[in-house]
């Protein structure tokens, strides 16, 4: 009996051995499990390396692809489609896209005569200019433009950044015809900088305008727009030039007494109220789009006819009075190509230009992607800076795309650039025989069109949306807002752009950092402030940088990671647990790295030794790696220190403490 006891007691012990063995031998095979090493990239031709990066600079959307393994006579022809983008969607035009584009022509012809002549006051020149600036460019643009909804012709915004910055240089009623010759110089010069842009594909540059910087900037400029307007509103002649809130609002109350019209103010409040009523309908059933659009004109027709058998005009009710008949007489000798005006036309160009820019492509982006079709952006550039060349030497000033007309025109329903043709013919068929009508036209219901056509431009929902989602961004949004509010439209202009790029500098130079916990039951690292339930590994600290190390971040990150790993050092020594043993740090996000980054990391290598604490890094990209083996940073650590991931790092610096985790 005993001696049974006794071979049952041998048999459990070696069982149990057995299982220490086997667990033992499991835990050494895990320890020792391969592990794969980062790969560096094959050396690449220095010539074909910096081909491919022109090539992804400048050439993204592989412009030329079409011309691939074409024959030459093909290639002829995809040349010249591509320049005049017509020739190309003209072949399958049919009756039925021809219905669409004549009505949504007509539609936003109604909506552009009045406008045009309220803008062309903006801008301090005679009506007619405003009706000439939406009759050539608009079939320029149908030719060359690649946007099938954009509707072409003068704007708000740039009219009144053209009026200020023209009427800064040349008083527009002593001197008209030099103001006329400085417009056009301008208009010329901002065609120009549009086409360059677009031939040399620098679309990108207008990125740096960013979102919240335009939505400030546009909202103050439909502020400034608004309040220009009570000049003609409220029938007031002397007026200050100014555009800052503080004068106008000076102006408008210094003549309360003896300035105000209420014949004026009458017709301006009562047409102010329909208009905006008119867009209400509009905005809150999408069945009656064509309220808003055709109510400019029934305003017009209405107060014409009002003040026509009132004789309102002899009670001090400020008309029209004469438009020039006729179409667009040639400028061409009318711009300034030497004398002093030349830099001036050419500052103010290139301003305009980039303005009208920045608006042109994002209403043609806008809609591209609601109709899920592709915008070339720097083809857009091209054809808005040609139709602002050739309308320079028409008697045009700028235009661009009109966010109104074209939201018009893609309700109505067009197919095709043809709606922007269609709207062009009835401007001329306005220019030959009905500007006489225009005739009692008072300036007060030009007034309230463009108070009406520009309240759209403050978008509350977008700056509330800003506030939620970034904070700096707000402030951008706000600072472009005040600034063309309390100073001048151009200030506004310079300080959005001034804060984008402000934004960019602080995050190129104060890049994010983050310390990795691992999450229970995972071999997965991830930000602990994200995921709380994330733990650190005993004796390691572990850091992600999440941008490229440049020159302009280099000290920063490495003297960030040095703060990171003495406040751990602190926490873990009042903590009584295992002391800094390891820093490694998480490069996926890092793509990029140049001469100084890699000194930093030297330096931070240096005074990692001094600390008794390796240096060890995670999954660096291609470009990152071969930077590192080129500079030799690489053997300096180790390859030994250089792992595909942050849990082959951690299993391999301490691989009992991970267990424990």
């Amino acid at each position: 009996m005993t001696s049974k006891s006794h071979s049952n007691g041998k048999e459990v012990e070696t069982k149990e051995m057995d299982i220490r063995s086997l667990s033992s031998s499991r835990r050494h095979v895990h320890n020792t499990q391969y592990l794969h090493k980062v790969g560096v990239p094959p050396k690449q031709n220095l010539f074909r390396e910096f081909t491919a990066t022109v090539k992804e600079t400048f050439f993204a959307d592989d412009p030329l692809r079409h011309f691939k393994d074409q024959p030459r006579y093909r290639k002829l022809i995809l040349g010249i489609q591509a320049v005049f983008p017509i020739l190309e969607w003209g072949r399958s035009y049919s009756w039925r896209k021809f219905r669409g584009d004549l009505f949504a022509g007509l539609t936003i012809a109604s909506l552009c005569i009045p406008q045009d002549i309220g803008y062309a006051k903006l801008a301090n020149l005679d009506p007619q200019y405003g009706l000439y600036s939406s009759f050539v460019p608009p079939l320029i643009y149908a030719f060359m433009g690649s946007s099938r909804d954009i509707a072409i012709g003068p704007v708000a915004v740039v009219s009144l950044l053209l009026g200020t910055m023209l009427s800064s240089e040349i008083d527009p009623i002593k001197n008209a015809a030099e103001y006329r010759r400085l417009a056009f110089t301008a208009t010329f010069f901002a065609g120009i900088t549009q086409a360059t842009l677009g031939f040399l594909r620098l679309g990108f540059l207008i990125d740096f305008l960013s979102h919240a910087a335009i939505v400030g900037f546009m909202a103050g400029a439909a502020v400034t727009t608004s309040l220009q307007q009570l000049k003609g509103l409220l029938g007031i002649k002397k007026f200050t030039k100014k555009t800052d809130i503080i004068s106008v609002m000076h102006s408008v109350w210094g003549n309360v007494h003896h300035g105000w019209n209420w014949q004026t103010i009458l017709i301006g409040v009562s047409f102010l109220s329909f208009l905006l009523f008119a867009k209400y309908i509009g905005k809150k059933n999408k069945k009656f789009f064509w309220v808003p659009a055709i109510a400019p004109l029934i305003s017009v027709v209405l107060s014409t006819f009002f003040v026509y058998i009132t004789h309102a005009e002899k009670k001090g009710v400020q008309i029209v009075k004469n438009i020039e008949k006729g179409i667009n007489p040639s400028s061409v000798n009318q711009i300034y190509f030497s004398g002093e005006y030349l830099l001036k036309g050419l500052k103010i160009g290139v301003v305009s230009g980039m303005i009208a820019l920045t608006e042109a492509v994002a209403i043609g982006r806008t809609f591209a992607s609601m109709k899920d079709y592709q915008l070339d952006g720097n083809k857009e550039m091209v054809a808005l800076g040609a139709m602002n060349v050739v309308g320079s030497m028409t008697s045009c000033y700028v235009a661009t795309g009109s966010f109104s007309r074209s939201a018009v025109n893609y309700m109505a329903g067009c197919k095709t650039a043809v709606s922007n043709i269609i709207m062009s013919f009835v401007v001329f068929l306005t220019l030959e025989f009905l500007t006489p009508l225009f005739k009692y036209t008072p300036n007060a219901i030009l007034a309230a069109i463009i108070i009406s056509a520009v309240v759209g431009l403050f978008d509350v929902p977008s700056a509330i949306l800003i506030w939620k989602i970034d904070k700096f961004d707000f402030v951008a949004c706000l600072g472009a807002f005040l600034r063309v509010v309390f100073s001048s439209i151009e200030i506004g202009v310079l300080i959005a752009v001034s804060i984008s790029f402000a934004k960019i500098l602080l995050q190129v130079t104060r890049p994010r950092t983050a310390i990795l916990g691992k999450l229970p039951r995972t071999t997965v690292y991830r930000n602990i402030l994200q995921y709380p339930e994330a733990s650190k590994v005993p004796g390691v600290l572990i850091v992600r940088v999440d941008s490229a190390i440049y020159f302009s971040n280099s000290n920063y990150v490495k003297e960030r990671m040095l703060r990171w790993l003495m406040d751990e050092e602190e926490q873990v020594k009042a903590a009584c647990q295992p002391t800094i043993q390891f820093l490694i740090v998480e490069m996926s996000p890092v793509t990029d790295i140049d001469t100084s980054g890699i000194h930093a990391l030297e330096e931070l290598y240096r005074s990692l030794q001094k600390k008794d604490v390796q240096l060890i890094l995670a999954n660096p990209g291609p470009v990152v790696i071969d930077k590192l083996h080129a500079s030799n940073f690489a053997n300096l650590i180790g390859d030994d220190k250089i792992f595909l991931t942050v849990a082959d790092a951690v299993s391999s610096c301490s691989p009992k403490l991970v267990e424990e985790v």
